[in-house]
């Protein structure tokens, strides 16, 4: 049973012609980013070396943000979102926990600012000069407001009158998915970013845990829920039972983002750690007796000595 008294139209999003027209919309789009970020990439290339700035590998995280992007709007998965509620839950995991993260990886900023004309390039120096963009520079204030928008986005859109105007309005659907991908983008720039834009290790690893934590509240609420909490029509569509579907959708919330997650704070915890471990003296935790003193033979080690500079974590370096 569900507290919604009428049916609406099932997952509409505005019918066959309105999608093909926004699936051509998204393929110009992603088209028209792609060539400025190539453009960008090609500049810093050719004036610094290949692999100089933008790493390589972030090249190939931006291929894989848009691919990604690219299946989850159109094709099998998409005709699957249309079928269930399940299915869509399983589109938007592709979009927040593949596409966004990949995306925020790419480090699309300085590539894309390169390729727009001289007069934006004016207009956003001046903007990240200003007070509001000075602030929003540091790493710590992006973090926050980051995983505050991160968790409104998740909550908001899964929330049962904003995602039943998004079935039935093909627009409200795009605008939809575009604030998973930036917010999950921006959310993992942090995290994943170069150097300079990203945030300390601890802090990250707070980031992402509170983060799963914000999604697992949701995919709990979903599943636990005793009755149907969405609109007769979006769930089960297709046929079977809706709280069945709504359970499903919420384990698919609950699962992949966990696991996503868990894995990506673990790998920036254990990075930190050693990072820390090949900083630190040799003489860490030995009694006086123990260490060397000068008198007696040199441990062993790096060059046999240990009056030379710590070697430092390759933590937070780009790869050039």
């Amino acid at each position: 049973m569900t507290g919604w008294p009428a049916p609406v139209t099932p997952l509409a999003h505005g019918g066959a012609a309105e999608q093909a027209w926004t699936n051509l919309g998204l393929v110009t789009m992603l088209a028209l980013v792609s060539a400025g970020y190539g453009r960008g990439v090609h500049e810093l290339w050719s004036r610094r070396g290949p692999g100089a700035v933008v790493a390589r590998w972030r090249v190939g995280a931006f291929v894989l943000g848009v691919g990604a992007l690219l299946t989850a709007s159109t094709g099998p998965i998409h005709e699957v979102a249309e079928r269930s509620f399940a299915g869509h839950m399983a589109q938007h995991m592709v979009l927040l926990v593949v596409a966004g993260p990949a995306l925020g990886a790419a480090a699309v900023g300085l590539p894309l600012a390169l390729a727009v004309p001289r007069r934006l390039r004016r207009y956003w120096a001046r903007w990240r000069a200003s007070t509001l963009g000075t602030w929003l520079r540091r790493p710590g204030s992006l973090a926050v407001l980051a995983g505050v928008l991160h968790g409104a986005v998740l909550w908001g859109w899964h929330l049962p009158t904003p995602y039943r105007l998004a079935t039935e309005n093909g627009f409200v659907h795009l605008v939809e998915h575009a604030s998973f991908v930036v917010a999950a983008a921006l959310l993992w720039s942090v995290v994943l970013g170069t150097g300079r834009h990203r945030v300390e290790a601890p802090v990250a690893v707070l980031l992402l845990v509170a983060t799963m934590l914000v999604a697992s509240a949701l995919g709990a609420a979903l599943t636990l829920a005793p009755v149907a909490v969405y609109p007769v029509g979006t769930l089960a569509p297709g046929g079977g039972d809706p709280l069945i579907d709504q359970q499903l959708a919420g384990l698919l919330m609950w699962i992949p983002m966990d696991v996503v997650v868990l894995v990506a704070a673990a790998m920036v915890f254990l990075r930190w750690f050693t990072g820390l471990d090949r900083v630190s003296p040799r003489t860490t935790g030995l009694s006086p007796g123990d260490r060397f003193d000068g008198a007696g033979p040199k441990p062993a080690g790096r060059g046999g000595t240990t009056d030379g500079p710590p070697v430092g974590p390759a933590v937070g370096r780009e790869t050039r």
